[in-house]
C-alpha cells in the first residue's frame, strides 16, 4: 500500500507544481481518478440495458423454473453470459471508489511525506521537537501530522529550528490553501469553536454541506436516469391498483425501503467523517460527486436515451400491428353478423 500512497502523492505533487495550487491539484487528481472509472461506468450501464432487454426471457425462466431455485439461478447465469449481460463491472465500480479513498486520505492527512517528500524520520524528529517546545495543542501522529503543518506555518521559532537542524528545507513548505481556506484544517460543528475563530471555521462548513448535496443529487440522477425507470414506476402504480398483487407490492416496497436506507446512509456517513478529516478530503468528495453526475449524464445521452427511444419505437410498432389486426378482425366479423340477421328475418 505504501507504494500506492507514494504513487498518488507523486501525481498530486506533479499537479501542484503544474497549477501552483493545492486545491486545484486535488481537483485534477479527482478528475483523473473518476475519468479512469468512466469505462467501468459505461460497461455497467450497458450491462443494465442488456438486463432490461432480457426481462421477458427472465420472466419466462421464472415461470419455467420457479419452484427450482438452483436451476433458475443456473439458467439465469447462462442467459446473462450468452448475452454479455454479466454485472461484474457494476459490483467492481463501488469497490474501486471506496478503495481510492485510502490513498487520498493518506495524502491529505500527511502532505509533508507524500507531497513535500520529507523523510519519515525527519517528521518524527519535528514532532518530538514540537512536543518539547509545547507548541502542539493535541497529539500529533507521524502519519496524520496536520498539527505539524500548522505549527510550521504559524510558529516562526519552531520553523527556524526545524530548518537549522536539517529536518525540512524551506522549499519543502507548500501552500496548502484553496480560495483562502487552509485545506489541512478539519471542519468543526462545535458552536464555541466556530464563534471563537469564525474566519477559519465558517468557510470550512461549506465542505460538509456540499459533500452531502452532491451525493444526494448524484443518487437522484442515478435513479432518474437508469434504464426503464419510467416503466418501473408505472408498473408499481399498476401493481398497487391491483388487489391480487398486494403481496408483491408489499415485497417490492420492503426492498425499496431497504435500498432507500442504504442510499441515505452513505451521505450521512460522509457528513460525519467530513467533520473528522482535513477539508481537502471533503473537496475530493465534492468533485467526485460532480464527476459522478456528469458521468451519469454522459452515459444517459450515449446509451440509455437511444435504448429507451429504440424500445419506444418497437413498442409503438407492436401496438400499431395489434390495432391493425384488431380492425381487420372486426371488419371480418361485421359481414358475418349482417348475414345472420338477414337469415333471422
Amino acid at each position: 500500500m505504501d507504494l500506492l500512497y507514494s504513487l498518488f502523492g507523486w501525481i498530486t505533487r506533479v499537479f501542484y507544481d503544474f497549477f501552483g495550487n493545492y486545491g486545484i491539484a486535488i481537483i485534477a487528481l479527482t478528475v483523473l481518478i473518476r475519468g479512469l472509472l468512466i469505462p467501468l461506468n459505461i460497461r455497467s450501464q450497458k450491462s443494465m440495458i442488456k438486463m432490461q432487454a432480457l426481462s421477458s426471457k427472465q420472466a419466462e425462466l421464472q415461470r419455467k423454473y420457479g419452484d427450482d431455485k438452483q436451476k433458475l439461478q443456473e439458467e439465469m447465469m447462462k442467459m446473462q453470459q450468452e448475452n454479455g449481460a454479466m454485472g461484474l463491472s457494476g459490483c467492481l465500480l463501488p469497490f474501486l471508489q471506496l478503495f481510492f479513498i485510502w490513498p487520498i486520505y493518506r495524502i491529505v492527512s500527511g502532505p509533508l511525506i507524500y507531497l513535500s517528500q520529507v523523510p519519515n524520520e525527519n517528521v518524527a524528529s519535528m514532532i518530538e521537537l514540537g512536543e518539547k517546545m509545547n507548541i502542539f495543542s493535541g497529539a500529533v501522529s507521524e502519519k496524520i501530522h496536520i498539527g505539524l503543518v500548522s505549527a510550521l506555518n504559524n510558529n516562526g521559532e519552531f520553523l527556524n529550528q526545524c530548518i537549522s537542524k536539517g529536518y525540512i528545507a524551506l522549499d519543502q513548505l507548500l501552500d496548502l490553501h484553496f480560495l483562502g481556506i487552509d485545506l489541512t484544517m478539519v471542519p468543526s460543528f462545535n458552536p464555541a469553536q466556530i464563534i471563537a475563530e469564525p474566519k477559519v471555521y465558517l468557510p470550512l462548513l461549506m465542505f460538509p454541506i456540499l459533500v452531502v448535496l452532491t451525493q444526494v443529487f448524484s443518487m437522484q440522477f442515478a435513479k432518474l436516469l437508469k434504464p426503464g425507470y419510467k416503466q418501473e414506476q408505472e408498473a408499481k402504480q399498476r401493481a398497487k391498483n391491483n388487489p391480487a398483487r398486494e403481496g408483491q407490492v408489499q415485497e417490492n416496497t420492503s426492498t425499496e425501503m431497504t435500498m432507500k436506507m442504504m442510499n441515505w446512509t452513505m451521505p450521512l456517513i460522509m457528513l460525519v467523517t467530513t467533520f473528522t478529516m482535513p477539508a481537502a478530503m471533503g473537496l475530493y468528495w465534492i468533485i467526485g460527486g460532480i464527476m459522478g453526475i456528469l458521468t451519469q449524464l454522459l452515459v444517459y445521452v450515449l446509451f440509455t436515451k437511444p435504448y429507451e427511444q429504440k424500445k419506444a419505437e418497437i413498442e409503438a410498432k407492436k401496438e400499431a400491428i395489434f390495432k391493425k389486426k384488431s380492425k381487420e378482425e372486426s371488419a371480418e366479423e361485421q359481414p358475418k353478423s349482417g348475414k345472420k340477421n338477414k337469415k333471422k328475418k
